[in-house]
């Protein structure tokens, strides 16, 4: 029998660290090592354990699934991280690979594909969900991107707050999901509006939906 994949689960909810865990441990080639919860604990995890393959989300408390990659990534440049997300918009795909990341799947996605990507980014394979990267293709090559992707300015927290304020939660609610404090992110929020030139909160929305984040 050829040697067993090792996999760290990265999701704040417990529950859903136990589903990917049963989901995963039914393959007989994958071994889940450990859980975190967060981005910290998944950076000293990695560092403790050292798994093959890292299943992380990306709205996570702390740092952030983004952040965490980086860092993972930083320290280990053979680090092999699949994010595995709800958002199925392509600048959230560009991101994760931008980061370092091996794959991108989303929540939605089969239990099949899962278990497919988990074995693909051992290979040391880049992948992302089919329907995905033809969005994410078509997007770069689109007219309306000539100009870049403006959100590159953000770092990987500041896109996390724009993302969740582009979707209507006010700062207190950003806040509270994000697991950070109000002033923190009423500071993120400011610096945001600064990078994008915006305004108000109406107009990050406008800029969300111009780089398909959101639907009009």
């Amino acid at each position: 029998m050829s040697q067993r994949i090792t996999v760290m689960l990265v999701d704040d909810h417990a529950v859903v660290r136990t589903g990917y865990r049963m989901l995963l441990g039914q393959s007989a080639r994958i071994d889940v090592l450990c859980e975190a919860e967060n981005g910290e604990a998944a950076c000293q995890l990695y560092q403790e354990w050292q798994p093959q393959v890292v299943v992380m989300d990306l709205n996570l408390p702390g740092i952030g699934g983004l952040a965490a990659a980086r860092r993972i990534i930083g320290r280990d440049p053979s680090a092999r991280i699949l994010i595995f997300s709800m958002y199925d918009e392509p600048v959230y795909a560009a991101r994760a690979l931008e980061a370092g990341a091996k794959g991108y799947i989303t929540k939605s996605s089969t239990p099949a594909m899962l278990v497919d990507a988990v074995l693909r980014v051992a290979r040391n394979e880049t992948l992302v969900e089919p329907e995905i990267a033809q969005r994410l293709v078509t997007r770069r090559f689109s007219k309306e991107e000539s100009s870049a992707f403006a959100l590159d300015v953000l770092s990987a927290r500041e896109f996390d707050v724009f993302c969740l304020l582009a979707r209507g939660y006010s700062t207190r609610q950003a806040a509270d999901e994000l697991k950070l404090s109000f002033k923190t992110v009423s500071n993120y929020a400011s610096l945001i509006k600064d990078k994008l030139n915006a305004q108000t909160n109406a107009d990050l929305v406008l800029i969300a939906i111009q780089h398909g984040l959101i639907q009009y």
